[in-house]
């Protein structure tokens, strides 16, 4: 194995439900999957054991249900839900299908980690980029 995988969500499958990421790019460290959905529909009211949720809008608009509240998020949204608190999203669309990227952990952060391959090239360029 090469370390690294390409893949795109065309490329795992049509339709609606599951797109399985983690299979399909040989991601061990974490859980992650796409869920596409038609205009309207509804999902599944649901909690974890173990590990914890975030959800990435990635195209449409979503209903998210958790705990107490409910809020629609548009594309670019982020929605972080802890393990045990019982979540669901929708299709908040009328016409427009839903794309949501679904990246699920367990047992925390590593710390930053990232080291620069060639810090003489890129330090300066990196500890301005973003500032």
């Amino acid at each position: 194995m090469s370390g690294y995988t390409f893949g795109s969500l065309d490329e795992l499958g049509d339709g609606y439900g599951f797109r399985k990421v983690r299979s399909a790019l040989g991601v061990t460290a974490f859980g992650v999957n796409a869920i596409v959905m038609p205009p309207r529909f509804e999902g599944f009211l649901h909690f974890h054991e173990r590990q914890d949720e975030l959800y990435f809008v990635h195209r449409g608009r979503a209903r998210f249900e958790v705990g107490e509240e409910t809020r629609e998020v548009g594309e670019g949204g982020l929605v972080h839900v802890e393990s045990t608190v019982p979540r669901r999203f929708s299709n908040a669309s009328d016409t427009d299908d839903l794309v949501v990227l679904v990246v699920g952990g367990k047992d925390g952060y590593v710390e930053r980690d990232g080291q620069l391959v060639d810090p003489e090239r890129d330090l300066e360029r990196r500890r301005s980029f973003g500032s």
